[in-house]
């Protein structure tokens, strides 16, 4: 290789990049998003609110029919959000990916489970590249945002993508830019949310930056293993923490100390300490699952993430101890035991104020109670009918409840799993013997309330 070569790649992607920023200073890149779900959606409106034009792409039918229909598909995105975004002109949706070609930057937003061993399950991320390797265009940005491990982007995205003929870094750019949505938070959406942006070169990083400037402020990063690890670290940090206040209120269960409390008096120190909750276990599409990235690849490396597995298995034993107490509960207050007696689960969501149901804990619980010989049926008012779930087929179908005295009498006892927001429990304490409460949702002294 000539010394040429390389001053020539630099002088390719150098032009490449200044083209790129100077489309984005004038509101004329189009930018396309790959998953049209709880990350790709309210990504691609805060876009649309910078008057960047955005086509949406994704496989499912069913959704781009409820977007073309100004109908949404997530509880908290209302339906006149998605019909402004048709309004302004700068949005559209669709299912044929040969739309890829005409737009500069490409987002992935698809989901990255754990497999049934908690390996990393890469299968979403690598089909949706392989499927734009097949329209790649040189000039384009493809930055991908779903949660993996460090790596990712450079042993598995790129590889697929320069089968396209195209040289990364030279032809094309790649960006590393992790999601942190938290849906259902009124306080904080995709445009109120700094994002984490990493890249192999200053041209690639530069691009990325201005295209994610324009709609929130950046935090630039050294390169994008760096990128991929801030996700991962801002996550394990949770999935730890949460496991010690679970652990703690074990621990205080036994020493009948109301772990709520506990937690109410330490937050009022204003410095070195931050208020972590417990509950039945895990939910959602990041916290059960993230850290198993990082530990899974530290394997390659001959390293144990062993602080990682020790939380993992304390969040995981929680549904187990919830039950525990459920039934302890039931025999000394009730006098009953768990078979043949009728549980309602209220909450379905992994967490309030959601219509979620990933990972949520909720799932186990009933998996659990039904294990026990207990008829289950459950209350949220964000999931009327239960959805298709893969690892839990025996809940689709189920219907929720009413929220009425005659209707909740029926139950010996209500587990409260998720605590959404608005929910009156008068009906609920005035009808039902026994009401074990995993998330100190009844704030009120109550004879037949049971924390767990």
């Amino acid at each position: 290789m000539s010394t040429s070569e390389p001053n020539q790649e630099n002088k390719a992607l150098t032009a490449l990049s200044e083209a790129f920023i100077a489309k984005v200073e004038a509101q004329e890149l189009r930018v396309g998003i790959v998953g049209l779900g709880y990350v790709g959606l309210p990504l691609a409106e805060a876009f649309v609110r910078k008057n960047l034009p955005v086509v949406g792409f994704d496989i499912d039918d069913s959704k781009i029919t409820h977007l073309e229909s100004g109908k949404s598909y997530i509880k908290h995105i209302s339906d006149a959000r998605i019909q402004s975004m048709f309004a302004s002109g700068k949005f559209s949706a669709t299912t044929d990916f040969e739309g890829l070609k005409t737009v500069d930057a490409i987002l992935i937003c698809v989901p990255t489970p754990l497999g049934k061993h908690r390996e990393p399950d890469l299968s979403y991320v690598i089909a949706t590249t392989e499927n734009i390797a097949k329209h790649v265009q040189s000039g384009q940005m493809v930055a991908l945002e779903s949660t993996t491990y460090p790596g990712t982007s450079e042993e598995v995205l790129l590889p697929i993508l320069e089968k396209s003929g195209l040289r990364a870094g030279v032809d094309f750019a790649i960006a590393y830019s992790p999601e942190r949505e938290d849906p259902g938070n009124p306080e904080f959406e995709t445009s109120t949310i700094p994002k984490v942006v990493g890249a192999s070169s200053d041209a690639e990083r530069a691009m990325a930056c201005a295209l994610y400037g324009a709609i929130v402020p950046t935090v630039p990063v050294a390169n994008l293993r760096t990128a991929e690890a801030v996700k991962l670290t801002e996550n394990i940090f949770r999935a730890v923490n949460i496991a010690l206040v679970n652990e703690l209120k074990v621990v205080y269960e036994a020493m009948d100390i109301d772990v709520w409390d506990v937690i109410e008096a330490a937050k009022t120190k204003p410095f070195g300490y931050m208020a972590f909750y417990p509950g039945p276990g895990l939910g959602g599409h990041c916290i059960p699952i993230d850290p198993f990235y990082l530990t899974w690849k530290a394997r390659a490396y001959g390293l144990n993430t062993r602080f990682i597995e020790l939380a993992g298995e304390i969040n995981s034993n929680m549904p187990g101890h919830v039950i525990d107490r459920l039934a302890e509960a039931m025999n000394e207050n009730l006098g009953l035991a768990m078979k043949g007696a009728k549980a309602l689960v209220v909450g379905l969501a992994y967490k309030k104020n959601v219509d979620d149901m990933r990972e949520s804990p909720a799932l186990e619980l009933i998996d659990k109670l039904r294990e026990r010989g207990m008829e289950v049926e459950y209350y949220d008012p964000y999931i009327p009918v239960a959805p298709s779930i893969r690892e839990h087929p025996e809940v689709e179908g189920m219907r929720s409840v009413e929220w009425t005295e005659a209707a909740l009498g029926k139950f010996d006892v209500a587990l409260i799993a998720t605590d959404h927001d608005g929910v009156d429990y008068t009906p609920l304490l005035a009808s039902v013997g026994l009401v074990v409460d995993t998330r100190n949702a009844i704030r009120v002294k109550a004879d037949n309330v049971v924390r767990a």
